[in-house]
């Protein structure tokens, strides 16, 4: 349990002191894209195809991709039938708000918890493999058919094909699975780049959160609240659920839970600026359920977390 509240500690520590640096003026408005951009093209690839390229291939098959990934598939499900019962939405904002409800934070959040609470990125690089590879052009896909561009699904796989997070995953995928050494003077400039990104990314996220305020009237409030409600209450306990119905060990149950007790990932909220699709929604969801993620993290960790 220390690591679990140390683990919090580092996380919240690194956020509050980008909060703090957007208060104090010395990163302005969008000037913290700058973080996220070289998070985004440099260091998080560079992250990523380490912490691959390392891994155990056992681990990166492991059941607990599936079961998060079944347990996502699930609770879109469910966002999309709320939305047909209580408040009436159109194709793009009903894609986003049940992508909200179970894409998770795998990237920005995600890897800090598995660094310092899984206490091993390695189950949650290959999740964000699946999203950005699976996902994300499919959500894209349908966007596209938004604004009326029938070639949607061609334009949302050449997007992701040349996303440097895939291709960095995909090479260390592949050296992993055919057990391939990456000499030492190639990896020890891509290790330090990728002990940048963590940090980064949520020093970016700590100057963003300044000044911004969740629903607001004629935000969508219902979506949002359904949303996050899925995502922090009911996404943990389905993954559980789903854990010991197939017979998962209680390790595999406490990594998949905690994967799925994630926030909803701030990448949903990039499709829907770029998009301009239900971007407040959105945007309320991603900061509602960054915060409320965390005490169900914690529980988690106490009741599941095997010494």
């Amino acid at each position: 349990m220390l690591g679990v509240l140390h683990g919090f500690a580092v996380i919240l520590g690194v956020i509050g002191a980008g909060y703090l640096t957007g208060v104090a003026g010395i990163v302005k408005g969008d000037q913290r894209r700058v973080l996220n951009n070289v998070a985004f093209y440099v260091a998080t690839p560079a992250l990523l195809f380490d912490v691959l390229q390392r891994s155990d291939p056992k681990v990166i098959l492991s059941p607990v991709i599936l079961v998060t990934t079944v347990a996502a598939v699930l609770v879109a499900g469910l966002y999309i039938a709320a939305s047909r019962l209580w408040f009436r939405q159109d194709l793009a904002a009903t894609t986003l708000g049940a992508t909200s409800s179970g894409y998770v934070n795998s990237n920005n959040l995600g890897l800090p918890v598995a660094v310092y609470i899984l206490g091993d990125a390695a189950y949650v690089a290959p999740l964000i493999l699946m999203q950005v590879v699976v996902y994300t052009p499919l959500i894209l896909a349908i966007l596209e058919t938004t604004r009326g561009n029938r070639k949607g699904a061609a334009v949302a796989l050449g997007r992701a094909a040349s996303n440097p997070i895939i291709l960095a995953s995909v090479l260390g995928f592949v050296c992993a699975m055919l057990q391939l050494h990456v000499p030492v003077i190639l990896l020890s400039p891509i290790q330090m780049l990728g002990t940048a990104a963590v940090p980064m990314v949520l020093l970016s996220f700590g100057i963003s959160l300044r000044g911004q305020r969740a629903l607001q009237p004629g935000s969508g409030r219902k979506a949002v609240l359904v949303a996050s409600t899925i995502k922090v209450l009911v996404m943990p306990p389905l993954t559980w659920a789903i854990c010991l119905a197939v017979g998962m060990n209680p390790h595999e149950t406490f990594v998949a839970t905690t994967i799925a007790a994630l926030p909803t990932a701030q990448n949903v909220y990039n499709y829907a600026a770029t998009y301009r699709r239900a971007e407040t929604q959105v945007r309320d969801t991603v900061f509602i359920t960054t915060f409320a993620s965390l005490p169900m993290i914690a529980l988690i960790a106490w009741l599941l977390s095997v010494p």
